[in-house]
This record gives structure tokens, sequence and C-alpha cells, in this order.
């Protein structure tokens, strides 16, 4: 009896890490910009990576702002050179040791350049950076870097994309969960491997930019065919077509039937390959257009926006049996066509970003602050509100309504409003609230 509690409390807690690493996975990504990466330390130093719009490494540093008032003046000078000639957009700061001190430092040199630079910061969860860095594949992907300056690279990349850097990690080393070694080590790793795929597949993967862990992530796909469809794409080019995915060795009829609806090629001739619809269905897409009085270059355009009208107007039941598929997937195969090559991800709230920073000193009852989820435990959520230490909504602040656990109104990355409910400076505690004062 007391074994079959046991494991069902297990399961328990294997399936509430997997509801707090989704929305980790799942944070909306700060596309297109030169980021800077910063890891903060202090013997060492912190070390800085700049990357740009694709990831790609412009340019790395070490400046040591924590030993001393002429040295953070060096590294303001050290950041702002290098932020005018990349013309960097904004600064990720990992979360961990000396975050405090480099994420004030960033504040005085973002005061420095003006405001006309229009440079911002975030903080960054750095959990599992340190992991990566000093892993196999980093060493493959970065050799000239050593592991320090890596960990800045991937924190950069993590603000621009969470989930594109985050499945380079085991998914047990990011940290979101509770009583993790008290787990069956092989039962959460099929879980958390099974949330990784779910949230790559959702997503879908730019098959020209996507790396081979990623691709790897992919259903259909495994390391091997990943790293052949990366090789494939170096040795002739990106890939124009989907079609053309099947050229690539060991990538056979019955692993493209899988792993097709969730590869995007942007560059394709054909708008539908840059949508989530499977090629087995194209010809149901084209069909639909066809009745509802569209064409391709409609799709390209975005000139779709009657088309719901349209197929009402037609008959739904009735379009669904001239294309030859059920009703679920007529109306999926309608949402891509409205917002070709979209991003789930997009539609959630955006990483707050900040040009300033407040103290806990500065904190007062009653303040109303933006911030975001960094864990849900079955007592409450820790919230980062910009100030070194994270405040505590306990669950009974949460929501006016009873919950039983607070996965039930919140989830990591999720932005919140909350109101500080107490400060105690001395032992570094802020409690907050998620119930507006009244």
């Amino acid at each position: 009896m007391r074994a079959a509690l046991t494991e069902t409390a297990s399961e328990g807690a294997i399936g509430q890490f997997a509801l707090n690493l989704r929305p980790l996975l799942m944070q909306p990504p700060v596309k297109g910009f030169v980021t800077m990466g910063l890891d903060p330390g202090y013997r060492m130093g912190c070390k800085v990576a700049v990357v740009d719009g694709t990831g790609k490494v412009l340019d790395t540093a070490v400046v040591y702002p924590t030993h001393g008032e002429r040295q953070k003046a060096e590294a303001i000078r050290t950041l702002s050179a290098l932020i005018k000639k990349h013309q960097v957009k904004h600064i990720a700061i990992g979360n961990g040791t000396a975050s405090r001190e480099t994420e004030q430092m960033t504040v005085e040199l973002i005061a420095s350049l003006g405001k006309g630079a229009g440079v911002s910061y975030a903080i960054v969860n750095e959990a599992g950076a340190s992991v990566y860095s000093a892993s196999k594949l980093a060493a493959a992907e970065f050799p000239e870097y050593d592991v320090n300056l890596r960990s800045a690279v991937s924190i950069a990349r993590r603000l621009q994309d969470p989930l594109a850097e985050l499945v380079k990690i085991d998914p047990k080393s990011i940290g979101v969960g509770q009583y993790q070694h008290d787990m069956p080590e092989k039962r959460l790793s099929e879980a958390l491997d099974g949330v990784v795929e779910d949230c790559v597949n959702a997503v879908g993967v730019d098959v020209n930019t996507a790396s081979a862990p990623l691709l790897a992530r992919v259903s259909g796909l495994n390391a091997g065919v990943a790293a052949n469809v990366v090789k494939y794409r170096e040795e002739n080019g990106r890939f124009t077509s989907r079609k053309q995915i099947l050229k690539v060795p060991k990538l056979g009829a019955k692993a493209f039937e899988q792993c097709a609806g969730f590869l995007r090629v942007p560059e394709s001739k054909e708008v539908l390959d840059n949508t989530a619809v499977h090629p087995e269905s194209y010809a149901a897409a084209q069909k639909l257009l066809s009745l509802c009085g569209y064409t391709e270059e409609d799709v390209r355009r975005g000139n779709l926006g009657h088309l719901m009208e349209r197929l009402h107007g037609y008959g739904e039941e009735r379009a669904a049996q001239a294309c030859g598929v059920g009703l679920p997937t007529l109306f999926d195969v309608c949402a891509e066509l409205k917002r070709p090559g979209r991003d789930p991800r997009d539609e959630l709230p955006a990483p707050v970003l900040r040009t300033d920073v407040m103290e806990i000193k500065d904190l007062k009852p009653g303040m109303e602050l933006k911030g975001t989820v960094r864990n849900v435990i079955d007592f409450g959520a820790f919230v980062d509100i910009g100030v070194h230490q994270d405040g505590l909504v306990h669950i009974s602040e949460i929501s006016d309504r009873f919950i039983r656990h607070p996965s039930e109104v919140l989830s990591v990355g999720d932005v919140v409003t909350v109101w500080v409910k107490e400060v105690d400076e001395r032992k570094g505690r802020i409690s907050l609230t998620m119930k507006r004062p009244r």
C-alpha cells in the first residue's frame, strides 16, 4: 500500500515537473536582433558574447565589473564599444552568481548610452547553461571558445529563441521542479523528453536554420538523421522544397511521413511548405482555396481575411466532404493558410525587457509591478520583479478562488501583475500577492 502511494506521489511530481518545463520551452522568442549575453561571475569575471539575429557569434570578451569601481568603469567602456560596433539591441543577463551586480552595471551602461540607443535588458534563467557549455555538443559547436564563453553564447541565444537553445540541454538539468532526485530517473527522462518533443513539433522547425539537436527532437528524426540533414544542407545549400528533404541519406519515406508537417521551408516556391499543413493534405488545402475563391498568391500576401466567412457561406461540412478531409483537419488547414509560418509563441506575453533596476529597499507594500514567473512549487510561485531576489507569491495569494496547486493558475515564464505585500530587507524576503488590493 505504501509503495503504491509513493509511486502515485512520484508520478504526480513528475507530471508537475513536466508542466513547469513546457512553458519555459514555449517562452516567446526575441528574434532578429543582435543580442549580448552576459554570464556573471566574481573571481573569473563576467563573460560576454555578442550574437547576431541568427545566433551566430560576432564577438566575445571578459570584463570585471565586481572587482572595483575602476574595473566597473572599464567594463562599461568595453561593453559600450561592443554595443556600438555591432548595434546591439538587447542584453541577456544570466540569473546566477553576481547577477545583481551585473544587472546594476548594465543599468549604468544603458544610461551612459542615452535613450536614443534603444538598448534594453532581460534576466535570463541560466539553469543548465554550465552543463551545456561543458558538453561534447558545445565543444563541437564552439571549439574555438572556452567553456565560460560558450555559456555566455547560450545565455544570449536563450533570449533570442529559448526552445532552440534549451533542446541542447538534458531536460533534468533545467531545474524547474521539486524533489527531482527522488523521482525514478528513467520515468522522469521519458516524461521530459516527451514534453520537449511536443513543444518542438507544436512550434515547427525551419529546416534551413535548425541545429542538429533541434532537428533530432522532431517526430520521425533521430540524432543520426538530424546530423545528416545538417550535413546535406552544408554541402548542397539551403533546402528549396519539402520534397528535397527526401534526398537526405537515411531519411526514408516513413520518416518523411512523420516529420514533414513539422519542418518548415520558408525559401520554397510552394507556400504550403512553410506551414504545418502536411504534404498529404496539400490537395485538400488547394481545393479549399479554390472553393473559397482564393489562390496561393493570396496566401503569400496574407489576403485571406474573409476565408472563414466564405467557408461558412459555402458550408463547412460540404467543404470538408469536397476536400476529402474531416472538419478538424479542415479548420487546422484554414488556420495555417491564414497565417503561414506562424509561431504559436508569438501569441504569448513577450519577455519583460527593462532599462532600469530597483533595489529591495525601493519596494513598498501595495506597489504594483510586472514580473516573470521563474518557478512553480507546491506552496506558491517565485516571481522575478526586477530585484535581485525573486518574490514569493504564496498559494493563498494567487487567486481569489480556491486552488489545490499553483499550477492551476500559473506556469513558468508567465508574465504577471503582482503587488508587494511585505518586504524583509534584512533577510532578503519579498512577499507578493496577485490579488488586487481593495
